[in-house]
């Protein structure tokens, strides 16, 4: 731990963007990461009103202030003709905010808050630490990335992105908690209610849930039941009455069904197979826990960014990739196929081994660190 005697003051980082969990949560290990390292620095996060960050942040014990901002629609609606005007009004808002906090450096993760917090505090010439978490960034990042002093990245090869003299190979942050799934499983199989000699599928959507993963799995419950494969299933709030109803007609099978699943170590630590989304932190924690895994990438994300992480495993030969408008028919066969194949979760494991990175929260906060005192000699 860092000593501060010798500072008149605390120093003062705020952490700006959300949205998602894949955004929130590492936040918050950078957050952690950083008050380890240094015990009284005040850390204040900026998120969007109405997003996932405005509770988890407080329940994680940090201040937060929300702008009012949101994203462009890609299905025509009205709400869209407001966005310029979210826009401007939270580069305003977080003007004010640099301005009054007069933090030491602004450290961005991505989602609708960070790009107008990152653009203030350049115009204040505020330190920037610009954390990219996907294997290709989106057109925000890429323009940010020329204000960002430093960037930590999870992927080799951005220098075809950002000047390379900038980037830190840190990896994503992950929660503690699925860092160390090791033993776990006994107590993580009791907890969902499931046995330990019949194999488990895990399914996750994200945060928010994904309709045509939810939609492939309804349709392949009966043969998941009759193969004797036990179930997590993270519907998401959309999809979860379906979902409920359904298993009701298969009492004697191990189906467990929640709309967001909290002990995602315990999901993990459980799981013989996941089917995923391919955000760059389901990404990062699939091979950090070393789960075989099918992803099926989100096909409404700028830039496709989901299929290019994917791909970057896939082909390592380190997972198997189904088309979104494919997972209808694909999903079952390859479900089957994979979670009785102890030889291929034996190579997919194997060749996922080299692409994780461990204490990446910490990494990135002693960038962080770096770049402050760097400041102030």
């Amino acid at each position: 731990m860092q000593k501060q005697s010798q500072q008149a003051k605390p120093l003062r980082a705020i952490i700006a963007g959300g949205g998602t969990g894949g955004h929130v949560f590492p936040a918050i290990a950078i957050a952690l990461a950083l008050k380890k390292k240094l015990f009284n620095i005040q850390l204040l996060f900026v998120g969007a009103r109405g997003r996932m960050e405005m509770r988890k942040v407080p329940e994680a014990g940090f201040r937060i202030i929300g702008l009012d901002i949101a994203g462009i629609q890609r299905r025509i609606t009205w709400k869209n003709v407001l966005v310029p005007w979210k826009l401007l009004k939270s580069i305003v808002a977080a003007k004010r905010i640099i301005k009054r906090y007069k933090p030491d450096i602004v450290i961005g993760v991505g989602g609708y808050a960070s790009g107008p917090v990152l653009w203030a505090a350049a115009g204040q010439k505020i330190p920037i630490l610009l954390q990219e978490q996907n294997s290709y960034p989106g057109l925000t990042n890429r323009i940010l990335g020329k204000k960002a002093q430093k960037i930590c990245v999870a992927y080799e090869g951005l220098d075809k992105y950002f000047k390379k003299d900038k980037l830190y190979l840190t990896g994503n942050p992950v929660r503690q908690d699925i860092a160390n799934i090791e033993g776990k499983k006994a107590e993580a199989l009791t907890y969902f209610g499931l046995i330990a000699k019949k194999p488990v599928l895990f399914v996750t959507g994200g945060s928010l849930g994904a309709r045509s993963i939810n939609e492939s799995v309804l349709s392949n419950l009966r043969l998941f039941v009759n193969k004797d494969i036990q179930l997590i299933w993270q519907t998401g709030v959309h999809f979860i009455d379906q979902a409920k109803e359904a298993i009701k007609s298969l009492p004697e099978a191990h189906l467990y069904v929640a709309t967001f699943i909290d002990r995602m170590d315990y999901a993990y630590a459980a799981a013989d197979v996941v089917v995923s989304r391919a955000g760059a932190i389901a990404v990062s924690e699939i091979c950090l826990v070393r789960k075989p895994a099918i992803l099926i990438p989100s096909p409404n994300v700028a830039e496709d960014h989901q299929t290019k992480n994917a791909m970057a495993l896939v082909t390592h030969h380190a997972a198997i990739h189904i088309k979104d408008d494919e997972a209808q028919d694909k999903l079952g066969e390859e479900v089957v196929n994979l979670i009785f194949d102890d030889e291929k979760k034996h190579r997919l494991k194997e060749k996922m081994a080299g692409m994780s990175y461990r204490n990446a929260a910490d990494r990135i906060a002693g960038v962080a660190l770096s770049m402050i005192h760097t400041k102030k000699q």
